[in-house]
């Protein structure tokens, strides 16, 4: 049986993603390249910062590969943990890999390190668009524990693809972060299974935020992510203006209902109360209808 993606760390991500033996790690813990403001406020830090990057391949494939470690600060993104994510995407943009593989895991900008991480998320964002404009193929796997919120999430769709799995969560404010804005009553952030239905993957892939589905393990993600090496996505203004009226569009035709469950049910899903308890294979089945819908009310 396949170990779970979400239970593993970043480089046992990474070990399970590419090819036996053919990762090769930039600036590791050895190298003990940390935070500098973390001891300054008495915090401890990671000889990694919290993020693992470096080169491999993927089905012979040279790729680059980044993996966030959920389990130092929740992923949180500070000035070198960014400067990593930033100097792995200057390199591909220099020496054209067939794709940067990005593991996200992570709630977003580091608290203790706001100012520095919100410009080292601005910095990483840049960085990913100027190489997907030079054509090279950016797909983020996101699996881990926490999941891809805050700055990370907007990064996540600037990517050409997403692959997500169905116990991993997207977006861009933490249910934590709405209800403390908002209140209970608008996002009750203790119901689990209101918040995966909102964040989660079967969620995203069904409302189109995700581009692949996969089980909990790192076969799937490896194919998944090997299946969308070259595939691409426009960047180009014309491209995005065409994106963003079909969001307004969505906002316009799909505002009735306060779940998730009711948007499925006007994308015409059956049964889309048992959705939150489907396979992933019954869910990837739904699509089809979902994405129809979706289409007819961006029309």
């Amino acid at each position: 049986m396949n170990a779970s993606f979400a239970e593993s760390t970043a480089r046992q991500r990474i070990v399970g993603i590419l090819d036996a033996e053919s990762f090769h790690e930039w600036l590791g813990p050895s190298a003990r390249v940390t935070s500098p403001h973390l001891a300054q406020i008495g915090v401890p830090g990671a000889f990694d910062d919290g993020v693992a990057i470096g080169e491999g391949r993927l089905q012979g494939r040279r790729v680059f590969i980044a993996a966030q470690e959920g389990r130092f600060m929740g992923g949180g993104v500070g000035e070198v943990h960014g400067a990593k994510l930033v100097g792995l995407f200057r390199r591909a943009l220099r020496d054209r890999p067939e794709a940067v593989l990005l593991l996200a895991d992570s709630g977003g900008v580091r608290l203790q390190e706001a100012n520095a991480g919100l410009i080292g998320v601005s910095e990483v964002m840049r960085a990913l668009l100027d190489a997907r404009v030079a054509g090279v193929t950016v797909v983020v796997l996101i699996g881990g524990a926490f999941g891809c919120f805050g700055g990370m999430g907007i990064l996540a769709r600037c990517a050409d693809s997403v692959v997500m799995s169905d116990v991993s969560r997207m977006s861009m404010s933490g249910p934590e972060v709405i209800e403390a804005s908002n209140g209970v009553e608008e996002f009750d952030s203790r119901d689990r299974a209101l918040v995966w239905r909102t964040t989660g993957g079967k969620h995203r892939y069904l409302i189109g935020d995700c581009d692949a589905l996969v089980d909990d393990d790192a076969a799937h993600f490896r194919d998944a992510a090997a299946a969308l090496l070259g595939v691409h996505r426009s960047s180009s203004l014309e491209g995005l203006e065409i994106e963003y009226a079909g969001l307004e569009s969505r906002l316009v035709a799909y505002t009735t209902g306060d779940d998730a469950v009711d948007l499925w049910r006007q994308l015409g899903v059956e049964r889309a109360s048992s959705v939150p308890d489907l396979e992933v294979e019954a869910v990837r089945a739904l699509r089809p209808y979902a994405t129809a819908a979706l289409a007819v009310g961006q029309g």
